[in-house]
């Protein structure tokens, strides 16, 4: 098995179109949540989302070329730049055979089908886009990714409600292991701020109707949690197997240490009140690192603001982790971005990294009432620094599906 390393991170979010804007006012304890500016929310119980602010997709890309990616596309791809961008460094025209790219992707491009299903019930199927089957699909962003990368080989979407973009680096970091790939460019990306969006969630009584105040929105682990808030953006990894990464003399900034995936096996929505579906892909990425539980120092939760799953989560913790459980420090970065949904786990992991790299961990904001149901050390109180060995990065979707990437300071 090949030792996959972590060379470069890139990411936008609510909190900043760069990877470094976001970490700054992550560390500042700022929130990205604001009013929705997509759409009329006058019928909405829902009034509030972390939307990606003053967006230019041309920094990077062609204006035409721009046009036919819809904007979760656009993320990604101006991510990949920016990510190649901060490695400074290309992929050489004889490796690009042995080099992949995985996009985890949720929900696809719901705005352009809203938008073709009312020129079609206006104007008829003669006038539909027909790029709006291309812009549409969820894969175009692992393609376009592609494209701008230069990667020929490995060329994959993995849809997992909010999942996705963890299944998506633990595909990477398993084609690298294996010696499937040498290069992979990987993580998730969503934006679904949109009317048939919101409005769906709003059916499930699943997002947080706190309008009035939406930087407190999102409050993990909270007593007064009331639901999530939909965000949006992009978290992008460059990956390589070690002895890659040793021979063009990369900055390394982590190694991955372990993935680990389950299934719920229980629900469509819910995952079971033991958390148990949660606890398993957590030991399986603790048990594919060789180490013990008690190694891990610092987890970046799923930690959704939705009353289940921060219980759950907690239980799931204290499962795998025992006494343990209440000596790691543990984050949750939809306080202050909302939920990415496809896309968190990818922002998610890069904050992990971030972690590991500058030694400090992040705080989580609105945890002003702790549930007694969830007694573990959320940094409530701010940033912490500290040397992270091991920092584990939880994401659970929908359907029952989960997925943990275990990162560890790399050692030579």
């Amino acid at each position: 098995m090949n030792r996959v390393v972590v060379t470069s991170v890139s990411a936008i979010t609510p909190l900043g179109n760069d990877v470094e804007t976001s970490w700054q006012n992550l560390l500042a304890g700022k929130s990205g949540i604001g009013k929705i500016t997509r759409f009329d929310t006058t019928d909405f119980a829902t009034k509030i989302a972390g939307e990606v602010k003053d967006f230019d997709p041309t920094v990077f890309i062609g204006k035409k070329e721009a046009r036919r990616m819809e904007l979760f596309t656009q993320y990604a791809v101006c991510a990949t730049k920016m990510l190649f961008e901060s490695a400074g460094w290309a992929i050489p025209e004889e490796e690009k055979h042995r080099a992949g790219t995985v996009v985890g992707v949720g929900l696809g491009g719901l705005r352009i089908l809203e938008e073709m299903h009312t020129k079609f019930l206006a104007k008829g199927p003669g006038r539909i886009s027909p790029f709006f089957i291309p812009v549409m699909i969820a894969n175009m962003a692992a393609g376009q990714v592609s494209i701008a990368a230069g990667a020929m080989g490995p060329n994959i979407c993995t849809t997992t409600a909010c999942a996705s973009g963890t299944h998506g680096i633990g595909v990477a970091y398993t084609d690298i292991a294996m010696g499937r790939a040498d290069i992979m460019v990987c993580g998730g990306s969503e934006s679904t701020i949109s009317v048939l969006g919101v409005a769906g969630f709003n059916a499930m009584r699943a997002l947080s109707t706190r309008n009035d105040e939406p930087e407190k929105a999102s409050r993990p682990f909270d007593t007064d949690r009331t639901g999530f808030v939909m965000g949006e953006g992009c978290g992008m990894l460059l990956l390589e197997s070690l002895d890659h990464a040793k021979a063009r003399g990369a900055n390394i900034l982590a190694e991955v240490a372990g993935y680990g995936a389950s299934g719920d096996a229980y629900h469509m929505t819910s995952p079971p009140e033991d958390g148990s579906g949660m606890a398993l892909a957590m030991a399986a990425a603790i048990r594919e690192a060789k180490i013990d539980p008690s190694e891990v120092d610092h987890i970046n939760a799923h930690g959704t603001s939705t009353k289940l799953n921060d219980m759950c989560e907690t239980k799931a913790i204290k499962t795998v982790f025992g006494d343990h459980a209440y000596d790691i420090n543990i984050c949750a970065n939809k306080s202050q971005m909302g939920h990415l949904l496809g896309a968190a786990g990818g922002a998610e992991a890069v904050f992990a990294v971030k972690t590991i790299a500058e030694g400090i961990i992040p705080g989580t904001i609105n945890r002003d009432t702790p549930d007694p149901d969830c007694d573990l050390d959320v940094c409530a109180d701010g940033p912490r620094e500290k040397q992270v060995n091991y920092a584990l990065s939880n994401s659970f979707g929908f359907g029952g599906t989960n997925a943990c990437m275990l990162f560890k300071r790399f050692e030579g």
